[in-house]
C-alpha cells in the first residue's frame, strides 16, 4: 500500500515540473521587450509629429484686393473664353465669370433691385495662381411677407433660393432667401473702358471689395518662416477689352 501511494505521489511530481528558471527568464525578457518596443515606437511617433516632417501647415495667403467698381459683360466675344457671361469690373484688373455667371445675371435682373443685399465677403481661390479662380457668390432677397406673390416663390425654387430669415427681418414682420452661386472664372488686366464706365456708372452704393487667395503647405522645421509674397498671376493670353455695364446697382 504504501509503495503504491509512493509511486503515484512520485508521478503526480514528475507531471508537474518546476518551470526552468532560464525559460522563465526568457518569456520576462521577452515581455518587457516588447513594452519597451511599443513605448519607443508611440515616442517615435510622437517625435516626428513634433519635428514637423509628418505634419504640415496650411496656410491662406492673400495674392490680391481689388475695389469693385462695376458689373457687367465683355463687349466682344473674349478669345477662349466662349463662355464668358459676366465680368466684375475692378480697378486693377477684370474678373471674367466663365461659370456662374449667367446665373448671376438672371438673378439681378430678375429680382427687384432694392430689395437685394450682396454679401460684400467676395472671396476667391486661386489654386495654382495660373490665372483661373473659383468661389462662391452670394446674395440675399428679402422684403414684406405681404409683398411676395405666387410668382415670386416659383422662381425662388428654380433658382434655388433657400429661406434665411432672421429675427431682425422677422421683427418687421419680412421674410429673406438666400442664393449661393458657385462660380469660376479668369482674371485680365484692367478693362480697355474703365474711365467711361467710371465717369458715367453712378458708384455703388457702398464700397465692395473682392480679394483673391491661394493656399499652401510649408513644413514645420524646414520652413520656419512664411512662403515669400506672391503675385496674382493673369492669364498668358489675356487683353485688355470693353465692358458693357448692367443698369443695375448693388445696395446696402
Amino acid at each position: 500500500m504504501t509503495d503504491h501511494t509512493n509511486a503515484d505521489n512520485k508521478n503526480n511530481q514528475s507531471s508537474l515540473k518546476p518551470l526552468n528558471p532560464l525559460n522563465s527568464k526568457k518569456v520576462i525578457a521577452g515581455a518587457l521587450f516588447a513594452m519597451v518596443l511599443a513605448s519607443s515606437g508611440c515616442a517615435t511617433s510622437s517625435l516626428l509629429d513634433n519635428s514637423g516632417h509628418v505634419t504640415t501647415n496650411t496656410t491662406k495667403q492673400i495674392l490680391s484686393e481689388d475695389q469693385i467698381v462695376a458689373f457687367g459683360r465683355p463687349a466682344q466675344a473674349l478669345p477662349k473664353m466662349p463662355n464668358a457671361s459676366m465680368v466684375i469690373v475692378g480697378e486693377k484688373n477684370s474678373y471674367v465669370l466663365t461659370q456662374g455667371g449667367t446665373e448671376m445675371v438672371n438673378l439681378l435682373s430678375n429680382l427687384s433691385q432694392k430689395n437685394i443685399q450682396v454679401d460684400n465677403d467676395m472671396s476667391f481661390h486661386v489654386p495654382n495662381n495660373d490665372g483661373y479662380f473659383q468661389g462662391e457668390m452670394k446674395l440675399s432677397y428679402a422684403k414684406l411677407k405681404d409683398e411676395f406673390g405666387r410668382s415670386d416663390y416659383q422662381f425662388f425654387l428654380q433658382n434655388n433660393g433657400k429661406e434665411c430669415t432672421s429675427a431682425s427681418d422677422q421683427r418687421i414682420n419680412a421674410q429673406r432667401f438666400c442664393f449661393s452661386v458657385p462660380v469660376k472664372g479668369a482674371i485680365y488686366p484692367q478693362v480697355s473702358n474703365l474711365g467711361l464706365i467710371q465717369s458715367n456708372y453712378r458708384a455703388l452704393t457702398k464700397p465692395y471689395t473682392v480679394s483673391f487667395y491661394t493656399q499652401t503647405q510649408q513644413d514645420v522645421v524646414t520652413r520656419s518662416g512664411p512662403n515669400g509674397a506672391q503675385k496674382l498671376v493673369l492669364l498668358p493670353f489675356a487683353l485688355a477689352f470693353d465692358v458693357v455695364t448692367f443698369p443695375l446697382q448693388l445696395l446696402d
